[in-house]
């Protein structure tokens, strides 16, 4: 028989109500036990499957997963979001589940309202935390089981990342165990965790190294190329060891500034980055940086928030899941 078959089916090919054939097949209500065995061994034999909506329906899911995104997106963070969702949608799918994908623009959350009011997800997962996180704290107040990729101050959100803090510190320490004592660091968006998170990581590899960063080298919120040039040539007139950005996008920009101004990497300016990408892969000279999985870490966060809709316990992580690659531009 065809595989689509309906409850309907079943019901008139057995000469029972479509109550009872539902019964039997949820184990909810009062069916008897030669009926339910007959049912069974009905919908077993003709390969009987309930749709995804009406499994949904009697179970109050969508059997949906919300994932947002940030609207102010740079073409050049794509390839972290399109690898963890690989990750995710190959979770997701072994579990039966579908991905809805909403934009949060600036502090407009109406999108991710929308799909959280009129229950089109069954959770949803955060692909970047804010300092002041409205998002996170809608969804905490609406009581649907969510997850954060990024760490965020409160206890009670669950949040899955890659351990940048650890990743930051490691490479700092291994820059000064070169020789390179004083390095300036570059950052954007200080409303952002992770830009909190790599600073933190720099400072400890300092300070497990005997020493303090300076913070006149440190220089935060620089979100364009004016600004940019401006701290590339303060970096070289104060005699810096070299200049760590704290992301691909940053260290591409500043690639770019040195070559349109004649400044050589390394012999000039040693070049480190915190994240890794394609963007950095097929630069010349090959850039120091902190390589992780976006794969994985897709795959990890997609399979904490389907324990949380499923009532499973579900914790906080951090992956220790990155490489520190030492190459061309801090020789």
């Amino acid at each position: 028989m065809n595989s689509r078959i309906t409850i309907d089916d079943v019901a008139q090919a057995l000469g029972v109500s479509k109550t009872t054939v539902s019964r039997a097949i949820s184990g909810k209500g009062r069916v008897g036990k030669e009926t339910k065995e007959r049912i069974l061994q009905y919908i077993e034999q003709n390969n009987y499957k309930p749709s995804v909506m009406a499994q949904g329906l009697a179970r109050s899911k969508t059997f949906n997963i919300g994932v947002i995104w940030p609207g102010d997106f740079e073409a050049v963070d794509l390839p972290f979001f399109q690898k963890c969702m690989v990750g995710m949608s190959e979770t997701v799918s072994m579990k039966g589940y579908d991905i809805l994908v909403s934009m949060i623009m600036g502090n407009d959350i109406s999108g991710l309202k929308r799909i959280v009011d009129n229950r089109k997800v069954d959770g949803v997962i955060l692909t970047r935390t804010l300092v002041k996180d409205r998002p996170a704290e809608y969804l905490k107040k609406s009581g649907i089981p969510f997850v954060t990729i990024g760490t965020c101050d409160d206890p009670e959100i669950v949040q899955v990342d890659n351990d940048n803090f650890e990743a930051c510190r490691e490479m700092t320490s291994i820059l000064i165990g070169k020789g390179m004592r004083r390095l300036a660091l570059l950052g954007g968006s200080s409303d952002h965790v992770i830009t909190k998170t790599r600073l933190q990581g720099f400072r400890e590899g300092y300070l497990e190294n005997g020493t303090n960063a300076e913070e006149s080298l440190i220089y935060l919120d620089v979100d364009n190329d004016l600004k940019i040039a401006s701290v590339i040539g303060e970096v070289i007139r104060s005699g810096a060891d070299g200049l760590v950005c704290m992301d691909d996008a940053l260290a591409g920009k500043v690639i770019r500034k040195c070559k349109s101004e004649h400044i050589h990497i390394p012999k000039d300016l040693k070049l480190a980055s915190f994240y890794n990408s394609t963007l950095l892969e097929n630069m010349s000279p090959g850039v120091t940086s902190v390589s992780f999985n976006e794969r994985k870490l897709g795959s990890a966060v997609a399979g904490t928030l389907i324990d949380l809709i499923e009532g499973r316990k579900a914790e906080s992580r951090k992956l220790k899941n990155y490489e520190v690659v030492l190459k061309e531009s801090t020789k």
